[in-house]
């Protein structure tokens, strides 16, 4: 399965911005659609965006719908996730996987290899 690694988080106050990037080494990025996941403390890991594997075609989760942003460079392997307007409740560790097909991009697969993530925590 295509190797990701995600950077970016940080600790950020209610209303801040980040911006994630999950990067491939590799250019075969450009032949998936990624989805970003998250997954709080005693919660269940969530779907939280996707972009198809030309950038066409993206989707948010509700509850991050109007603050985060998905986007692609596929030139530098990477997919980025703009998160502003931040709430306490944004708080998780992140993950971005491949996936080949967009219509269930959020569905988590046996296969799938979770990294490490990267931390977001918004808090005052």
């Amino acid at each position: 399965q295509l190797q990701l690694v995600e950077s970016g988080g940080g600790s950020v106050q209610p209303g801040g911005s980040l911006r994630l990037s999950c990067a491939a080494s590799t250019s075969n990025l450009r032949f998936y659609d990624i989805g970003w996941f998250r997954q709080a403390p005693g919660k269940e890991r969530e779907g939280v965006s996707c972009i198809s594997s030309r950038g066409g075609r993206s989707k948010y989760a509700d509850s991050v719908k109007g603050r985060f942003t998905i986007s692609r460079d596929n030139d530098r392997n990477t997919v980025y996730l703009q998160m502003n307007g931040l709430k306490p409740e944004d708080t998780a560790v992140y993950y971005c996987r491949p996936r080949t097909d967009y219509d269930w991009c959020f569905r988590e697969y046996e296969y799938d290899q979770w990294g490490r993530g990267t931390q977001v925590t918004v808090s005052s």
